[in-house]
């Protein structure tokens, strides 16, 4: 009789006590998707749900960041969804996430069990059931919501930023954004992360390196209505794309299946050659956006609505300013988001999307509000504009603000499923999804001209990824042929797509598919750049700057008209050993991959060559007397050229600074590599022996100048010497390019042997290195060479530092 009442004892305290309506006496009911009920008094957040086996989406987000661009938890920014369901075995209830990454689409009952079994879920959360009513549970999600869901912690270890945790006690709800409406729940809290700090971005944005405080938000959405038909991925059409692997596919045929992601958008009229939208897709800018900022951002975002119409849409997309009450982070609204943070960075266009379907539901954009300037300071680096008195340059801002037209227009790109499309430079800026240099006019005197710095409205490639993710064919249409002969016919314009992997500098091999680069020729628009540049640095002086302005200040503006060139030579170098080609599918009449031929190479080089030039390197005693060290109250930052002078000004440092750039592109491992192959395959392309013979030869071996030009050359020339050595040094690096990098440097050591005179420290100094070299060929023995101020908008190995965006 015991035995028996302890089994009933023990087997009702693992059932709920309650019911719902019992439990929850008292709290603050929020009812919706998944109701919410509020115990005030205690601080505990109960959460109901329905159905167990109904799936949903689960995500995380920070409407409030930390601030740094360098850590990267910015304001806004978006988590990765989760696909969830409930499963309960008694009081416990686990949050599961399935496994979309395989699948068995068309399968019977059983292959899907199979499938399900083969692959690990991810039990999200265990919650204990403390209600319940007619198949409805009651958990306390307390504990689920006051978490670090988004990972602040561990971005801030992976920075190496210091170690923190959650203190409870110093985190709670925040209600003001706390919310459940029909189809989500959206719940935020305000968290602090307590420990202690190892790097200095904590320290330059909050408070107390001991405390951050942020806030989190969790969303709980249901999924998108039935309806919605996938669109399957073409490698040529410009769209990201999500892939699974389906076991329930033939073996005969592809196994890995992919969908591109796109927003829902239906005709009203599927027959209309236009029509208007079922249900338009609509994006709010955020309401605390600036004037003229926001101007600028509407009037960017909305040139959308030219490629949708192009796509037989009508009214189909809209942009429009986030009204009072809504939240920013809630699913229901597609956002462009105006972000503060203490260091210029990327901005972001990213989605929060149907991991089944690849359907987005929420298109998110993060536009950081300090990049802005750097365009400013780019114009005011080119123009001098500051004869006078006036404050602000006009055709400067009139330049910053064409880039941010452009940037809201490539960001929004994103959140539609367009991924960046880095060849659209080469035929007349045909895409907003490329990475677009200002183009800078050269007046036959004067200063350079700023009046057609970025191109205004959508590009014609984009029109045509628009019509391929969205366009609608009537139901008699043979929709894969349509889409096909969409692009066929793209191609036949001379419309090309080329995307991030192959367009990054260092290793990239396409003639074309550059960033941040201009003009349908690499190295023709290099030449030009390099004309521009030597103009602007002519004129360059007390006039790039306000009066009133520190003269120190003289040498922020230097950095973006010194290192103009920086992008366009990277671009020229990838024509060196480079390679035309395209994402061909068999039979579609596109470039499968050919060798840039002989002579463009050979020009390519030249162009290359010209920029390490000691001429062109030398700054002019007239800027130099310029720049003093930097005035009281304006610390040095990684803005600057950084050098081995101290405090004064290094004239030296932006020479080797870009010869380190050029140098670091032509030897290039993987450069390297391709030019030894090419020579292999056909005797007319320089190969990688002969590249260094020329690069000595305009280096080491050049006439000499004199002054601070011959100093120059000697600083170029120690550059190459530890670019030769780290190509030897490199385990990873090809066998021949080793060889030939060793044998270069054995043959440039005779050569130093016999340079005397002015010469005879660099050449005993190279003699002396490489032999030390030769017996203990781990690193490079000199001194590893000035980087330039970073360029793109990243942030570098080196996590003191950030990029800018020229």
């Amino acid at each position: 009789m015991l035995r028996f009442i302890t089994i009933l004892l023990t087997v009702s305290a693992l059932l709920p006590a309650a019911t719902i309506a019992e439990k929850t006496v008292g709290l603050t009911k929020m009812d919706g998707f998944l109701p919410l009920y509020w115990d005030a008094k205690g601080g505990k957040m109960f959460l109901e749900f329905g159905k167990l086996d109904e799936e949903f989406l689960y995500y995380s987000s920070l409407p409030a960041g930390l601030g740094s661009n360098d850590v990267g938890l910015d304001r806004g920014q978006l988590g990765r969804p989760h696909l969830v369901r409930l499963e309960r075995n008694g009081p416990k209830v686990l949050l599961m996430e399935q496994n979309e990454r395989f699948r068995a689409v068309t399968g019977s009952a059983a292959e899907k069990r199979a499938v399900e079994q083969s692959f690990a879920r991810s039990a999200v959360w265990g919650f204990t059931v403390e209600a319940e009513s007619d198949g409805r549970i009651l958990v306390d999600a307390t504990n689920f919501f006051l978490r670090d869901a988004h990972g602040a912690v561990e971005t801030l270890k992976t920075a190496k930023q210091g170690t923190y945790k959650v203190d409870p006690t110093r985190s709670m709800f925040y209600m003001d954004r706390t919310k459940v409406f029909p189809r989500n729940t959206e719940v935020e809290v305000t968290l602090t992360l307590t420990g202690e700090a190892s790097g200095g971005f904590v320290r330059s944005v909050s408070p107390s390196t001991e405390s951050i405080t942020i806030r989190e938000h969790h969303s709980l959405v249901a999924l998108p209505e039935p309806g919605y038909k996938p669109r399957r991925h073409d490698p040529r059409s410009g769209y990201f794309g999500t892939s699974f692997m389906d076991f329930s596919t033939p073996f005969t045929e592809p196994i890995t299946q992919r969908l591109i992601t796109r927003h829902r958008l239906e005709k009203r009229n599927p027959n209309a050659v236009v029509s208007d939208a079922v249900k338009p897709i609509i994006y709010y800018l955020d309401n605390t956006t600036p004037e003229p900022i926001r101007s600028a951002l509407l009037d960017g975002a909305r040139w959308w609505a030219q490629a949708f119409e192009a796509a037989g849409f009508r009214n189909a997309f809209q942009v429009e300013i986030l009204p009072e009450g809504p939240d920013p982070m809630d699913a229901r609204y597609n956002m462009i988001q105006w972000v503060h943070r203490s260091t210029r960075g990327w901005s972001y266009g990213s989605s929060i999307t149907d991991p089944r379907t690849g359907e987005i539901i929420k298109g998110h954009v993060t536009l950081g509000s300090l990049r802005v300037r750097q365009d400013y300071l780019i114009a005011e680096a080119l123009l001098a504009p500051y004869d006078g008195n006036q404050r602000v340059s006009t055709a400067g801002r009139e330049m910053a603000l064409a880039r941010l037209r452009q940037l809201s227009a490539h960001e929004v790109g994103h959140t539609l499923g367009l991924a960046h499309n880095f060849a659209a430079s080469a035929k007349d800026r045909a895409s907003v999804m490329d990475y677009p240099h200002p183009f800078v006019g050269l007046p036959s005197v004067g200063a350079p001209a700023l009046s057609d710095a970025y191109a205004v409205g959508i590009g014609d490639w984009d029109k045509v990824a628009i019509s391929y993710g969205y366009g609608q064919y009537p139901n008699a249409t043979d929709e894969t042929a349509a889409l096909s002969g969409l692009l066929r016919a793209a191609t036949d314009r001379g419309l090309e797509f080329i995307s991030d992997e192959d367009a990054r500098p260092g290793g990239g091999a396409h003639p074309r598919a550059h960033l941040w680069d201009s003009g349908s020729n690499a190295v023709d628009e290099l030449k030009r750049i390099l004309k521009i540049r030597a103009r602007a640095l002519a004129r360059f002086g007390e006039n790039n700057i306000r009066q009133g302005a520190a003269m120190s200040t003289l040498g922020d503006a230097l950095v973006p008209v010194f290192l103009l060139h920086r992008y366009q030579t990277e671009a020229a170098a990838k024509v060196l050993g480079g390679v035309e080609y395209s994402y061909a599918l068999r039979g579609d009449g596109q470039t499968i991959a050919k060798m840039v031929p002989a002579a463009e190479q050979a020009k390519a080089l030249q162009a290359l060559l010209h920029t390490i030039d000691a001429k062109a390197l030398t700054l002019n005693e007239s800027i130099l007397g310029l720049l003093p060290p930097r005035a009281n109250g304006y610390a040095a930052t990684r803005e600057q050229f950084r050098g081995n002078a101290g405090l004064t000004f290094d004239s030296l440092a932006p020479a080797e600074a870009a010869a380190n750039h050029t140098i670091g592109m032509i030897l290039h491992p993987q450069r390297a590599h391709r030019l030894v192959e090419q020579h292999g395959r056909n005797a007319k392309i320089a190969g990688f022996a002969e590249v260094v013979d020329q690069l000595i030869s305009a280096t080491w071996k050049a006439q000499r100048l004199n002054g601070l030009q011959m100093e120059v050359q000697q600083k170029v020339e120690q550059v190459v010497l530890y670019h030769l050595m780290a190509l030897t040094a490199g385990d990873s690096h090809s066998g021949a390019v080793r060889a030939i990098a060793n044998l270069k440097l054995q043959q440039l050591s005779e050569y130093a042997k016999g340079l005397t005179g002015a010469r005879l420290a660099q050449g005993r100094f190279a003699v002396q290195q490489i032999e030390r070299f030769m017996r203990d060929p781990k690193l490079p023995t000199v001194p590893k060479p000035v980087e330039p101020p970073p360029g793109q908008p990243i942030g570098c190995e080196d996590d003191s530092r950030v990029g800018l965006v020229f």
